[in-house]
């Protein structure tokens, strides 16, 4: 059948916003520009209307509203919880402890990854980051498998839910996966991944136990208790009680994921301690815009018919995009290429059910900790890690990065394709 690009010239300059808005993904902004990726996407999006390539209704029908309604439902979930003090209150107790080194690097790697899978593996290392470079300071412990281990620990125990990140709330809302039975495919090899990200990371704290911390340049910033807002229990418990609930809806319930989710951060904002504006300062509106910018630069490429030539070649090639190996080998490389909201955006509209959907979350979740650049949260721990006078450098995090990416990979398409069978069987 001949392809649509044949029926119709390809318009060049939509090809070349597109290549210009994925450079922008790559290098995080675009050269002499004052652009990150958020204005890229929404620059990329306005020259798309400008160009014709789509008009105004059809690019505000090329934004998928319940993954838009969904993201910004759990950032006000995930503010209340933070402006109750409750992320900074938890890791303050851990680090409490008279627990040995091995113990609390475990209790530290389990937490942010339990609170990533129902929060947002961003939020946690932002409240938890600060906090953990204080106990590894007033404890003279190495801060290095304690630092990079909380960021892969958030990007692996966020991998586990379809709410645990933005990329698994897109493939979830797009794909229509169960939440139920994505969190029983892919629960098991996130938390067989916390397990080696400690494991690995022991045997690195062992190396380092005598090395010194590496201070960067500038005055340390003490961090102190006030870095977070003080643990109010009353709005802790508030947050926990409509999450428990919104978890017991997405369940229990065929009720629409963004309705319930949006319907409990109505509820939230009906505060008299919390203020309105408070709640929605920690909104980030920036993601939104990445989004919905990239949702409208991906919708005018695809209706070239460039991406369905380039799935056609591939298959003519006797590659078939959603085939373990090559969804794999492809869900790293761009996830580390462009940062994996907009990898996934790009691999997504080729891939049909529930093990393609499952394999994209969690490759895309997981190539986050190869490299520094290669997820959000990486990059949250080290800005804030230097503050607290602590360098971290790509190449030390690189270290970690790989073996940590290269074990919870062959652990996820092991489960995946060899171990999955007699769980499901058992809720069948």
């Amino acid at each position: 059948m001949p392809s649509l690009a044949q029926h119709q010239p390809i318009d060049w300059g939509v090809v070349a916003v597109f290549a210009v808005v994925y450079v922008g993904m790559f290098l995080g902004g675009l050269p002499r520009l004052r652009l990150d990726r958020s204005g890229v996407a929404l620059l990329g999006a306005i020259a798309m209307i400008g160009l014709g390539a789509l008009d105004v209704p059809q690019a505000a029908k090329a934004v998928d509203l319940p993954t838009i309604l969904l993201l910004f439902s759990f950032m006000v979930i995930s503010a209340q919880m933070r402006l109750g003090g409750f992320y900074g209150a938890v890791t303050r107790w851990i680090g409490s402890k008279p627990w040995p080194p091995g113990l609390l690097l475990g209790a530290l790697v389990l937490t942010a990854g339990t609170l990533s899978a129902i929060f947002s593996n961003d939020v946690i290392c932002l409240a938890m980051t600060p906090v953990v470079a204080q106990i590894c300071l007033s404890r003279a412990l190495p801060p290095l498998p304690f630092l990079v281990g909380l960021a892969c620990a958030a990007n692996v125990g966020s991998a586990a839910t379809l709410i645990g990140n933005p990329q698994n709330m897109l493939i979830g809302s797009v794909l229509e996966l169960d939440f139920a039975r994505y969190f029983l495919l892919a629960g098991p090899p996130a938390v067989s991944g916390l397990f080696a990200i400690w494991l690995f990371l022991w045997l690195v704290m062992q190396r380092q136990m005598t090395a010194p911390t590496a201070p960067v340049e500038g005055q340390r910033i003490e961090v102190t208790q006030a870095s977070e807002p003080t643990f109010d229990a009353g709005q802790s418990l508030k947050g926990m009680i409509v999450v428990c609930a919104v978890l017991a809806a997405f369940t229990l319930t065929t009720w629409p994921h963004e309705v319930v989710a949006l319907v409990a951060a109505g509820v939230l904002l009906l505060s008299r301690r919390l203020h309105s504006a408070e709640i929605m300062g920690y909104v980030d509106w920036s993601l939104l815009v990445l989004f919905m910018g990239l949702f409208v630069v991906n919708a005018a490429i695809d209706r070239t018919g460039l991406p369905a030539e380039a799935v056609a070649w591939l298959v003519r090639q006797n590659i078939a995009l959603g085939d373990p190996v090559p969804l794999t080998l492809l869900g790293v490389s761009l996830s580390n290429l462009v940062s994996n909201v907009p990898a996934v955006m790009l691999l997504l509209p080729h891939l049909h059910g529930e093990t393609q959907g499952v394999l994209l979350a969690l490759v895309s979740t997981l190539a986050g900790n190869l490299l520094l650049v290669g997820s959000i949260a990486n990059l949250i721990v080290v800005d804030l890690a230097a503050r607290a006078g602590i360098a971290i450098s790509w190449r030390e995090h690189l270290r970690i990065g790989l073996p940590v990416t290269a074990l919870t990979l062959a652990i996820t398409l092991g489960w995946l394709f060899w171990g999955r069978s007699w769980v499901l069987g058992l809720f069948a």
